[in-house]
């Protein structure tokens, strides 16, 4: 699938990279944003906030990168569906609620996909990933830059597990709890 010129893809790439292999949703941000892909916009930060649902109504797509506590390895990808009933927090915001505020302040209901990448080591401080963490972002990114390319994340967020891709989606398991 060729990326339609007016498909615009944010990828929210979030954790505390003071944190060990909480960073790698931030790390994930970092390599993609110095290819600086066409039509792929990059934001990076230690949570969602509420100032995140303007930049994701401002998108077609937008893709939440966050380490994984818990789950399949190396990653997963899968759907995010707008969830509504929430309490606000100025702490954060989870991916289903920025989108459902995405559509309710600003009328725009961008597709969203969750991409948890495994983490290993989360207990302690310091600004470096595990060897574990630090492979499973590489393959991450190798998986991700031709769908971003090709704009085919509904395409490789449907594919079951053991396909080519060996990621299956892990609903619920691909944020890291703070």
């Amino acid at each position: 699938m060729i990326r339609e010129t007016n498909q615009k893809t944010l990828l929210l790439c979030y954790g505390n990279p003071g944190r060990l292999d909480d960073g790698l949703g931030p790390a994930f941000g970092q390599e993609i944003e110095r290819l600086a892909l066409s039509g792929v916009d990059v934001e990076v930060g230690y949570q969602l906030m509420a100032e995140d649902v303007k930049t994701a109504a401002d998108h077609s797509v937008v893709v939440f990168v966050d380490a994984a506590v818990k789950g399949k390895a190396p990653f997963s990808l899968s759907p995010v569906l707008p969830g509504r009933g929430f309490s606000f927090s100025s702490h954060s915001l989870k991916p289903e609620h920025v989108l459902a505020l995405a559509e309710d302040l600003f009328g725009n209901s961008p597709q969203g996909y969750a991409l948890g990448i495994r983490g290993y080591e989360f207990d302690d401080f310091g600004e470096r990933l595990s060897p574990g963490a630090q492979a499973n972002l590489s393959l991450a990114l190798k998986f991700m830059l031709p769908v971003l390319e090709q704009n085919s994340l509904a395409e490789a967020s449907a594919r079951p597990a053991g396909s080519s891709a060996a990621h299956d989606a892990d609903k619920g398991e691909c944020y890291a709890k703070r």
